[in-house]
């Protein structure tokens, strides 16, 4: 258009506005709210032929709430009622500290104990089992309840704030999305933004690699840069200041809601070296004496009763005097990197909380820091763990070998976690930990509200009983929205939890929240107006419950008089106990608890439970170049069986270089690759013992067919077998794999065709950009062989040596 048509059209629009022909603003209609999306007025018909002559009707567009407030959920990982500053522990959380002094404390506020459960119920504002997350994502059944699918009738919040005129944006970890849906050839239904987020930035799983982590923005994987010092802790927090910048400056009147869900402090335990020699010798002290230190802080800080006792500690958890010397040192320097991994995430948090107030939006956002999705975790087991696979794969690290390796703890060549003596003492005053759902060490978690212009009360703590399922309650009633009816022309289950709004500024408002089951794989518990019932069904560590379900013992306590849990007063009361056993009962039966699964590994193997499975029943999987991003649960599994890998590739001039097709990495997997133009398959198994087996002559310009065999021996789980490689139907090399992984390969590593992502199998090769293949991959195929009836019943055999190895 040409400038002087510019101005002409500039004039034009300019005339017709003051005429009053263009109106602004939108229709003044009353908004019904409680069916979603908010329906637009009915379209109006014309019979005036010239637009001159006509009335425009007025522009319709759906706004929040006048004056309603931002609105953040922070969600940290793995993280007690002990561990922060701001709740007594010894971690330092400045940020979580400042909100705390301008806000509100909840002292007595829980989690379902474990993550995809507890993540679930909070979006949704029902109990876990209300929106089919009765445990993991990954280990989902088919019955009601448990199977992993987020029903459309329970709309997270989310979906209700973008609908009522919010902007809505995810960062860090999702861990709600059905194993069996978790690949890019979808459904997508319920990926993150199709469950009410604009904006999505993070990883689907439940744990990743904070030094090389899989990651997707919306529906697309990203590429990582190629930085060294790159961390995904900071990267998230960036990306999220960018998107609240952006929303500012574009809409500055639209409302913004973000779900900010690190993967700290969850396992493995990734943190830059400097923050970690900011704590070395802080945990000298041990787990036993450290318990005793938080309870001392917590009751000098009026956090807990001054009468609060510590609860005996978690049956298995030695005594750390007990301890060797070189115990003490290893599992001092994994709290140390704990610690570290901690403040630095507090540290990253207050970075995208900074952010809010550059924007001039601090005064009018309401933000939920809410420490942890369970307790801290227990299982790193009585050592900890360099490489968090060797446990899942029934292998037992020593102290004496990962000494040796304390100086890499937390870099980018560990996969750790620490021993499970620091989750009772981060979950201080309680006894148990994360999966215990039947104890408050497993779901009591510090949580700080700050909302200047919503709240009066400063530095205040409140005592009232509350549940992550509150949460979306009170934002619907503090923005000031009704609870739909209705979304998506789906009719909604009433929302279970009771809005905490009652509470920010009278501390002694009598607790509107007086019933709440509690269950995670048997473990379960009730807790009603003051009194709280529960049976310890299993450790962590354990794999299978210490009784039949119905001869569970249960416990009983008077949390009015006892904080911690640490005086059973069931013999005293046996009717109190018995009513609240059948109160549970009556909970567990209409909330789909019922029938409970205490089941664990047989979890893992969805035909089992049947939980529907991508690659139930194929025998070979045909892919090609570009085909990436794989989980574990989305790809056809090698574990336990032969294998054949044939990749038809046209070879560049130089006989190429790179990935043809891998899984895993650095801490355990396998690749079919070419290094200098000569062919190779690599196994590694647990980055404890790599075996390589290779051609010895460069492959030859132009078409080829590379394949790989693998004949395993059988009798059980992990074993090994022989391995062949071949060029053009030419065995050009073959080798002895000694042990193969049984059970899992990674939690976040991929399968990835023509380039290795995230961190390498094979070192030489490299990952992510260097390791990407030079020449072309039109076809790549991977086959199992078929069972034998002999082959079934090694593999229930294994079954059985598996739940044996991991008890």
């Amino acid at each position: 258009m040409s400038l002087f048509a510019k101005k002409q059209f500039l004039c034009i629009v300019a005339g017709l506005t003051v005429a009053g022909i263009v109106p602004v603003g939108h229709a003044e209609d009353v908004l019904d709210r409680t069916i979603l999306p908010i329906q637009a007025p009915k379209r109006p018909t014309f019979s005036e032929l010239d637009a001159r002559n006509a009335k425009m009707p007025a522009h319709f567009e759906v706004k929040a709430p006048a004056g309603a407030p931002n609105v953040i959920i922070v969600l940290v990982d793995d993280l007690g009622f002990g561990a922060t500053t701001a709740f007594g522990g010894p971690i330092r959380t400045p940020t979580l500290d400042a909100l705390s002094k301008n806000g509100l404390r909840y002292t007595n506020f829980h989690t379902t104990a474990l993550c995809s459960p507890t993540r679930a119920a909070l979006k949704a504002g029902r109990n876990h089992h209300t929106v089919n997350m009765a445990f993991i994502t990954e280990m989902a059944t088919g019955f009601p309840g448990a199977t992993g699918q987020i029903p459309d009738t329970t709309a997270p919040l989310a979906e209700m704030l973008r609908h009522n005129g919010y902007s809505t944006a995810a960062f860090g970890k999702w861990h709600e999305t059905a194993a069996w849906e978790a690949s890019l050839s979808g459904p997508s239904d319920r990926w993150p933004t199709r469950q009410g987020f604009d904006k999505f930035y993070g990883f689907v799983g439940g744990e990743t690699n904070q030094w090389a982590p899989f990651l997707i923005n919306g529906v697309t994987p990203v590429e990582l840069p190629a930085d060294p010092n790159y961390h995904f802790m900071t990267d998230m927090t960036t990306q999220a200041v960018s998107w609240m910048k952006y929303q500012k400056a574009i809409t500055p009147d639209r409302p913004f809601f973000v779900y900010f869900a690190p993967g700290a402090a969850h396992a493995p335990h990734h943190v830059p070296k400097e923050w970690i020699a900011r704590w070395k010798g802080k945990f000298d002290q041990g787990w036993d004496k450290l318990r005793e230190e938080t309870l001392a802080r917590q009751i000098r800080m009026g956090l807990v009763p001054p009468d609060t006792k510590l609860a005996p500690k978690a049956d298995s958890i030695q005594d750390w005097e007990r301890l060797s010397a070189e115990e003490k040192q290893l599992f001092a320097h994994q709290a140390e990197v704990f610690a570290a991994f901690v403040e630095y995430t507090d540290h990253e948090i207050g970075r995208m909380l900074s952010a809010v107030n550059d924007i001039g939006q601090a005064d009018n956002t309401l933000v939920f820091y809410i420490a942890g999705d369970n307790g801290t975790s227990g299982e790193g087991g009585q050592n900890g763990m360099f490489n968090e696979y060797t446990y899942f794969n029934g292998v037992q690290e020593k102290v004496a070998d990962m000494v040796k390796l304390m100086d890499k703890w937390g870099g980018p060549d560990t996969y750790p976690h620490m021993a499970a003596g620091w989750a009772v003492a981060l979950d201080a005053p309680f006894g148990w930990m994360k999966q215990v759902a039947s104890d408050f060490g497993g779901t009591r978690n510090g949580m700080v509200v700050h909302w200047p212009k919503g709240i009066k009360s400063k530095s205040g703590i409140r005592t009232q009983f509350g549940h992550v399922i509150d949460v979306a309650p009170t934002i619907l009633e503090a923005i000031g929205l009704p609870e739909p009816k209705a979304v998506n022309g789906t009719p909604q289950i009433p929302m279970e939890g009771t809005s905490l709004l009652y509470s920010f500024d009278d501390a002694n408002a009598p607790e509107r929240h007086t019933t709440q089951y509690f269950e995670i794989a048997g473990n379960r518990a009730i807790y009603h107006e003051g009194w709280f019932a529960r049976t310890i069904h299993r450790a962590p560590w354990e794999r299978a419950g210490r009784h039949p379900l119905k001869d569970d013992v249960w416990q009983l306590y008077d949390t009015r008089a006892d904080f911690s849990l640490a005086n059973d007063v069931a013999a005293q009361n046996p009717a109190k106990l018995a009513e609240l056993k059948a109160l549970f009962m009556k909970e567990a039966e209409a909330r789909h608890v019922l029938p409970i699964d205490d089941r664990v590994f047989e979890r893992g193997i969805a035909s089992i439970v049947g939980r529907p499975d991508l690659m139930g029943g194929r025998t070979s999987l045909i892919l090609a170049e570009g085909m990436t991003g794989m989980l574990e649960n989305v790809f056809i599994s090698v574990k336990n069986k032969s294998k054949t890998l044939t990749a038809e590739i046209e070879v560049p001039a130089d006989g190429g270089q790179g990935t043809l097709i891998a899984q895993g990495g650095r801490f355990g997997g396998w690749s079919l690759y070419v290094k200098d133009g000569v062919p190779a398959y690599d196994y590694n198994f647990l980055g404890l013992q790599r075996t390589s087996i290779a051609a010895t002559k460069p492959l030859a310009p132009g078409k080829a067919t590379v394949k790989f065999d693998f004949a395993y021996d059988g009798g059980g789980l992990g074993k090994g077998g022989v391995g062949t490689l071949y060029v053009n139907d030419e065995k050009v090399a073959e080798g002895r794999i000694p042990h193969t992984q049984a059970i899992l390969f990674s939690a976040d590593e991929t399968a990835d065709v023509g380039i290795d992502l995230g961190t390498p199998v094979v070192e030489a090769i490299g990952a992510e950009r260097k390791s990407r293949y030079t020449g072309r991959i039109p076809k790549m195929t991977v086959e199992v062989r078929e069972a034998t009836a002999k082959a079934e019943a090694e593999v229930d055999q294994a079954q059985k040596e598996v739940r044996r190895r991991t008890q």
